[in-house]
């Protein structure tokens, strides 16, 4: 009897020319992927890899000088419908997709490319599941946590597309063996809940250390984050019951 294919997860990182579609492009996109292993423990597997992309367009300088893919280093790959579908979609079993900010790469590789799938959060669920981190970006997780088993090399350059991507999968890796894919899936799905103020004359305090009159500023605050974190922390004042954060991330855990 053929043995069963694994359920797996694939991180994806891209390199862009800039931040949205249709304005830019696509000129480099990584994976790693992780499986779920007859123990019950997520592990990371295969060999990952890159692709890179013609992203019909000039890559800006100001772009270049992060990831450092020049025009001429692009000018000869396939376009993005070539590439896309193959790496998104890689076998029957995936069960969803996962990046660092995973909002970027979904402007990106949309539903039609995707086949409908989920996506993990890695950014969201980081807040929820490691608050006292003093950062959530990649490279600041990658450097506080210490993932075991990853390969310092083999993560660098950093804002490159596989060394990007290979490093989230160590901390979706962890995510997935602290909660279910079910959980993380809904963490992504709302906007992110920040463990701490970031910015103004409370910058850097938790969200219950500041008062009334300043949470009611940040209620109408642009930044979708920020509002919906401080949304959910004037429902915990007023009796609601929804989110001291530690408490809620314990009983969704549970």
């Amino acid at each position: 009897m053929a043995s069963r294919a694994p359920s797996l997860i694939r991180v994806i990182d891209l390199e862009t020319t800039g931040q949205a579609p249709p304005t830019h492009g696509v000129c480099e996109i990584g994976w790693q992927d992780i499986v779920l292993q007859p123990d019950g423990r997520w592990e990371i597997y295969g060999e990952g890899g890159n692709r890179m992309v013609n992203p019909g367009r000039q890559i800006p300088p100001l772009t270049m000088a992060v990831h450092h893919i020049r025009d001429e280093d692009v000018a000869d790959a396939p376009y993005w419908h070539d590439v896309a579908r193959p790496v998104l979609d890689p076998w029957p079993r995936r069960i969803a997709l996962a990046a660092h900010r995973a909002d970027f790469e979904q402007q990106f590789c949309t539903a039609s490319l995707t086949r409908g799938a989920d996506w993990i959060c890695t950014w969201k669920c980081a807040m929820r599941l490691w608050p006292s981190s003093p950062g959530f970006s990649n490279q600041m997780l990658r450097y506080w946590r210490k993932p075991e088993g990853l390969v310092h090399e083999r993560g660098l350059p950093a804002h490159r597309a596989f060394p990007d991507a290979y490093v989230t999968a160590f901390h979706l890796r962890d995510m997935l063996n602290e909660a279910s894919v079910e959980q993380l899936i809904a963490w992504s799905n709302e906007p992110g809940l920040l463990p701490r103020v970031r910015y103004g004359p409370d910058r850097g305090k938790e969200w219950s250390e500041i008062d009334d009159e300043s949470l009611a500023i940040f209620l109408g605050d642009r930044d979708v984050d920020v509002r919906h974190t401080a949304q959910q922390e004037h429902i915990r004042r007023s009796g609601g019951g929804a989110v001291g954060r530690n408490s809620a991330t314990q009983d969704l855990l549970l």
